[in-house]
């Protein structure tokens, strides 16, 4: 099975991006900070809006403290860093947002709701009308994004493409593991990066959010025992 909507999302991000480019290279400093601080305020929205449905705080704070541990010890920030400084050497780019633009747009792209269910949709039912309305939004963001931050947001198309193109075609397995209430947990804790990367945006903080993406696999394992325990005792 081809991960169509996989390819038409990370297509859409490229397209997206180079927009943006075009567009962005044109419009005097001041315009493109104050884009960039809208673009910040608005990442705050979408992330509160993903984390406050939660039903259960206690998972997620408890994923995100597991989960900061172990992508601290394995120095995820550091290795994705180290890939975006070697594409931007590649690339003889100049500019300083490169590498932040591509790992705050390939966490934003690849965390959320819609990515897992448009996935899986079109992997189990092979219905794309979800993941195909995401790569309009994310073409969009894209745009944005890449107006502001520049070259390194288009790169954010290839962790987009092995992310949801492996949800689709590994549905059918995974599809037990996240039932209704695992889903709400997991995109509570995914808006919570989510809010992270509104504030790094907005310079009130720097967060490493990279060390934090085990965080999403973490809450699976804890709402699996939560139900489990439950439904021992």
């Amino acid at each position: 099975m081809i991960p169509v909507g996989a390819i038409v999302n990370a297509s859409g991000i490229a397209l997206g991006g180079l927009v943006g480019l075009a567009f962005g290279s044109r419009l005097p400093e001041r315009v493109r900070t104050i884009v960039f601080q809208g673009l910040g305020l608005c990442v705050l929205v979408i992330g509160f809006k993903m984390a406050l449905p939660t039903q259960n705080p206690l998972i997620v704070i408890f994923s995100i403290v597991i989960g900061s541990v172990i992508g601290e010890l394995l120095r995820l920030e550091a290795k994705l860093v180290h890939v975006g400084d070697r594409l931007k050497q590649r690339l003889k780019s100049s500019n300083p947002l490169f590498t932040d633009g591509m790992v705050n747009a390939s966490v934003l792209f690849c965390i959320g709701a819609m990515a897992i269910i448009g996935s899986f949709d079109e992997g189990l039912r092979g219905d794309r009308a979800v993941v195909l309305s995401k790569a309009i939004i994310d073409s969009f963001a894209a745009l944005a994004m890449a107006s502001a931050y520049g070259l390194g947001v288009l790169f954010s198309a290839l962790p987009v493409l092995i992310y949801q193109g492996s949800l689709t075609l590994l549905a059918g397995s995974l599809q037990q593991w996240l039932d209704p209430s695992t889903m709400t947990e997991l995109t509570a804790v995914g808006g919570t990066l989510i809010i992270g990367i509104g504030l790094n945006m907005l310079k009130i903080t720097h967060i490493s959010l990279s060390n934090m993406l085990p965080s999403l696999l973490v809450v699976v394992g804890l709402c699996a025992a939560t139900a489990s325990f439950a439904a021992y005792v």
